[in-house]
C-alpha cells in the first residue's frame, strides 16, 4: 500500500508539472508494474494494455458523438437556441441570462462537451447581455454554469468515459442524466430569479416579444429536436446501440447542416480533423490508463480501500462524504476527463463495496467533477468565459457563479436523499 501510495503521488506530481495525463498515467503505471512484480510483467502491461483497451468497441462511439457536436457548433444550433429562448423569457428580470441556462442546456444536448458549450455561448449569449446593460458578473456566471450542464445532459462524453472504465451500459447512464439535467437547469434558472430579487439592477427588463415571434423563433430549432429526440428516443427505447445512434445523430447533423447551407464540404473536412485531434487526446490518456489499470490490480489498492473504509465503525453515509469532499477538491485543479480517469479505479470498488448503485454513483460523480469547473481556484469555465469576452474579467465571473454553486450544493444534496431521482429512467428500461 504505501508503494501504491507513492505511485499515485508521483502521478499527481507529474501532471503537476505539466506531463501529458496519458503520459503520466502510462509512466506512473509502468514504474509501479515493475516494482510490484518486476520488470518482464510490466513491460507486458505496455504492449498488451493499449491494444486491449483500444481494442473495445465501446469506444466507437466517442469519435461519432465528438463530430455530432463539432457540426452543431458549425451549423449554429447555440444562435437558435438562444433566441428561441430569449424569445420566452427575455422580458423577465434577468431574462437574457435565464435564456443562456436554457440555451446551454440545449446545446449540451447536442454538444456533448462543457468546454465547447461555454466557448460557443459565450460568443453568442455574452455580448447581447452586455449590450442590454447586465451585470458582467451575472452574464459571466450564467454562462459558465449553464456550460457545465453539457456534460451532464446526455449524450455526455465524460459519461461514455466512465462507462468504458468501469463496464456500464452507455444507455444506462444516458437515462439516468435526463432527469438530473433537466432538474438542474431548473435550479439554475431558479438561482437568477432570486438573485435578481436582491440585486434587480443586474438583469434590467427587457421587452416582451409577441407570440407570433416567439413560435418563428421556435421553427429555428426544431433540428436540434428532431437531432435529440431521435438518437436519444431510439438508444433508451433500444433501436438501436449508442454507436448506432451516435452515428445517426452525425448524419442527421451533417444532412441538416447541407440543407440548410451553414456546412460547406470545407467546413466538414475541418469538423472531422478536429474530431481526430479530440479524439486522438482522449484515445491516448485511455491507453495510459490502462497501463495504470494494471498497477492497480497488482497492488490491489481499490479493494483494499473498500476494507479499509467498510471496517471503519462509520457509516456509508459519512464514507461517501468523504469521496464527495475528495472530488470537489481535485475538481478545483483537474479537467473532468482527468479526474474520471485518475479516480474511478480507486473510489469505484469502495462505492461497490459500500452497496451503492454504479449508474448512481457515475451521475454523481460527474456532477461533482462540474461543479470543479467552475470553482476556483482553476475554474476552467470561468477561464474560458474570461478569454472569448475580454469585457469580463475572471474575478468577476468567479463571483458570479456563487449563486449557481449554491444551487449545485442543493442538487446534490437533493440526489444523495432521493437516489431515484437518478435511477427512476434506467429503471423503466431494465
Amino acid at each position: 500500500m504505501a508503494i501504491s501510495i507513492l505511485i499515485v503521488i508521483g502521478m499527481l506530481g507529474l501532471i503537476a508539472i505539466r506531463f501529458p495525463i496519458g503520459l503520466a498515467l502510462g509512466v506512473s503505471g509502468f514504474v509501479g508494474v515493475w516494482i510490484l512484480l518486476g520488470l518482464d510483467t510490466a513491460v507486458y502491461a505496455l504492449q498488451t494494455g493499449p491494444v486491449e483497451a483500444l481494442s473495445s468497441a465501446t469506444l466507437s462511439v466517442l469519435p461519432l458523438f465528438i463530430l455530432m457536436g463539432l457540426v452543431s457548433v458549425r451549423i449554429g444550433f447555440s444562435t437558435s437556441l438562444f433566441s428561441a429562448a430569449n424569445a420566452f423569457v427575455g422580458h423577465r428580470r434577468g431574462g437574457l441570462a435565464i435564456a443562456s441556462v436554457m440555451s446551454c442546456a440545449g446545446f449540451g444536448a447536442v454538444c456533448g462537451s462543457s468546454l465547447a458549450t461555454v466557448a460557443t455561448m459565450a460568443k453568442v449569449a455574452v455580448p447581447e447581455m452586455l449590450r442590454f446593460n447586465y451585470s458582467p458578473k451575472l452574464a459571466a456566471g450564467s454562462i459558465a454554469a449553464g456550460g457545465t450542464l453539457g456534460i451532464l445532459i446526455p449524450p455526455s462524453l465524460p459519461m461514455i468515459v466512465y462507462a468504458v472504465l468501469t463496464e456500464n451500459s452507455i444507455g444506462q447512464l444516458f437515462a439516468a442524466g435526463f432527469l438530473p439535467g433537466i432538474i438542474a437547469t431548473g435550479l439554475y434558472m431558479a438561482a437568477v430569479s432570486i438573485w435578481m430579487r436582491f440585486s434587480p439592477e443586474m438583469g434590467p427588463v427587457g421587452a416582451r416579444t409577441s407570440w407570433s415571434d416567439r413560435f418563428r423563433a421556435l421553427s429555428r430549432i426544431w433540428g436540434v429536436l428532431a437531432i435529440f429526440t431521435v438518437v436519444m428516443g431510439g438508444i433508451l427505447l433500444g433501436l438501436f446501440s449508442p454507436t448506432e445512434g451516435a452515428a445517426v445523430g452525425s448524419a442527421a447533423a451533417i444532412a441538416l447542416g447541407a440543407l440548410q447551407r451553414r456546412l460547406t464540404v470545407e467546413g466538414l473536412i475541418d469538423c472531422v480533423l478536429d474530431t481526430i485531434r479530440v479524439c486522438g487526446m482522449i484515445l491516448f490518456v485511455v491507453a495510459g490508463a490502462s497501463i495504470f489499470d494494471y498497477f492497480m490490480q497488482a497492488s490491489q489498492m481499490g479493494p483494499k480501500l473498500a476494507d479499509f473504509f467498510m471496517g471503519l465503525d462509520i457509516s456509508p453515509f459519512w464514507v461517501m462524504a468523504i469521496i464527495i469532499a475528495v472530488l470537489i477538491l481535485f475538481g478545483m485543479f483537474l479537467d473532468t476527463m482527468a479526474i474520471l480517469f485518475i479516480l474511478t479505479p480507486v473510489i469505484y470498488p469502495i462505492v461497490i463495496g459500500l452497496g451503492y448503485d454504479p449508474i448512481w454513483f457515475g451521475i454523481i460523480m460527474i456532477m461533482l467533477v462540474e461543479i470543479g469547473l467552475i470553482t476556483p481556484p482553476i475554474g476552467i469555465n470561468i477561464f474560458v468565459v474570461a478569454k472569448v469576452v475580454p469585457e469580463v474579467s475572471t474575478w468577476g465571473a468567479f463571483q458570479g457563479v456563487t449563486p449557481f454553486i449554491i444551487a449545485d450544493i442543493v442538487r446534490i444534496a437533493l440526489f444523495l436523499i432521493f437516489p431515484g431521482l437518478v435511477l427512476f429512467l434506467p429503471g423503466l428500461l431494465q
